[in-house]
């Protein structure tokens, strides 16, 4: 029996070999590689291989076998790459589009479990009570631990109308608890708006999808038209707002910018190293502009706030953001599969890199909510790249943890941002219903009246 295993093993060696030769061959015809290839680390895989297949309580098939290495290999680098099989591929596509049936989550993964990064604004999870920050341990009957995120994704998307039970951890909570929720078509409208006053607009932005550009454009020229005049300032809200398409990102700071970089990237290879400017046309001429963050705006998002805080063109109000500094490139493998694999690290125009740091907010205001006596408080620890267990480091050296209150003296805290449709929806003020957007809002009114009196100078 061991020598069949030694037989086997080799050949197995030599045609793994060979196929890793063959490809390596086409890879460096295109670009040398001064690395070699790891023979003996190689051979060790062979030799495992083998071993599951002639010793392993079960039959394995080949094909398992080798996704579930390449999912290994990947899982490995850092948080967000992926190895993305047929449905997982299929799921991307349909995630970019901004149409696709499920819960309404960001997620990502740490230690085994899978993390909210966000909830997306309307959605099942949103309504649901679904927080930035919770930690989901068990999907109906199903333990996520040590799941692949793709395989829990596959669990959480689904067909409209089937619920799904979620159990989570929640900092603040002695007990887990158990979250039912409908799946839906998740049909993601990035973009909202409304006046919040006369002159003064409210802009809301929960994710960016290929779409989100035009949509912002469109929005602006309903409030001035809704306004009946020039807009003397407007709150752009990217709170909760997981990230999504780059150049979404990069098309929303233009709308804003006249020139200037918006943001550059910075990675080994050729194709990983891109910069991108601003080009004329401000469409708000100039107005005041503060824009409302928190640790639930991650990627793209961040990109908007670097962008318009480099630049001075904005004030950014709320907390820390996530820190997500980094960006991931789809490399299709055929047709139904590829890789979710990261490739660069991006950078604000002023070359910072935000990755496990986040953006630091002009005005550090705390999401607040002014709860009645006896009412219970439920703080939640929000989570940020930094916490997930292998995140890239950021190249200007990592950043400690450090106190979000940063010695202010607040009310009790909130979990979440209000949404737009609830602004306005009750009988509270703006101050009790969305905190940080009525500062912000004050904020816009003393920025505006600052630049009518340089006009005036001038």
């Amino acid at each position: 029996m061991s020598n069949r295993r030694s037989i086997f093993s080799g050949v197995l060696a030599g045609v793994v070999l060979g196929l890793i030769a063959t490809v390596s061959l086409d890879v460096f015809a295109l670009k040398p590689n001064k690395s070699t290839l790891p023979l003996s680390q190689l051979k060790k895989f062979s030799e495992v291989y083998a071993r599951i297949k002639n010793d392993y309580v079960e039959t394995v098939d080949d094909k398992k076998l080798m996704t579930d290495a390449i999912s290994g290999m990947l899982k490995g680098l850092d948080p967000h790459s992926d190895y993305l099989d047929e449905d997982s591929f299929k799921q991307l596509r349909e995630g970019t589009s901004g149409e696709f049936g499920g819960l309404g989550i960001e997620v990502s993964q740490e230690n085994g479990f899978i993390k909210v990064i966000a909830p997306i604004d309307d959605t099942p999870a949103k309504k649901s009570g679904v927080k930035s920050g919770d930690l989901i341990i068990r999907l109906d009957d199903k333990s996520v631990k040590d799941m692949s995120l793709s395989d829990a994704v596959k669990m959480m998307r689904g067909k409209p109308g089937e619920p799904i039970e979620l159990v989570i951890t929640r900092d603040g909570r002695t007990a887990p608890l158990k979250i039912k929720i409908i799946r839906a078509i998740i049909k993601v409208k990035s973009v909202k708006q409304r006046m919040l006053e006369k002159d003064y607009a409210y802009l809301r932005i929960s994710s960016f999808q290929s779409k989100t550009s035009a949509s912002t454009r469109e929005a602006i020229a309903t409030l001035k038209k809704e306004n009946k005049s020039t807009i003397k300032g407007l709150v752009l809200d990217l709170r909760d707002n997981p990230g999504g398409v780059l150049t979404g990102a990069v098309e929303v700071s233009d709308v804003f910018l006249t020139s200037g970089n918006i943001v550059y990237t910075e990675g080994r290879v050729e194709d990983a190293v891109m910069s991108y400017d601003a080009t004329p046309d401000d469409l708000l001429e100039g107005a005041p502009l503060v824009v409302l963050v928190n640790q639930g705006s991650a990627s793209a998002s961040e990109i908007v706030a670097g962008a318009l805080q480099d630049h001075k063109r904005a004030l950014v109000l709320g907390v820390k953001t996530f820190g997500k500094g980094s960006v991931q490139t789809v490399l299709p493998l055929d047709e139904t599969t590829g890789l979710k694999l990261t490739t660069a690290r991006y950078f604000t125009p002023s070359g910072r890199s935000i990755q496990a740091k986040g953006i630091e907010p002009d005005i550090i205001v705390e999401d607040l909510q002014f709860k009645s006596k006896g009412e219970s408080k439920d703080d939640i620890a929000a989570l940020s790249e930094a916490d997930l267990s292998g995140h890239l480091s950021n190249p200007n050296g990592e950043s400690k943890k450090e106190s979000k209150n940063k010695g202010n003296v607040e009310p009790d805290k909130s979990d979440d941002s209000a949404s737009i449709d609830k602004i306005g929806s009750s009988k509270k003020s703006l101050a009790e219903e969305d905190y940080q957007l009525y500062e912000a809002l004050n904020i816009l009114k003393s920025m505006n009246l600052v630049r009518l009196m340089n006009l005036k100078k001038g």
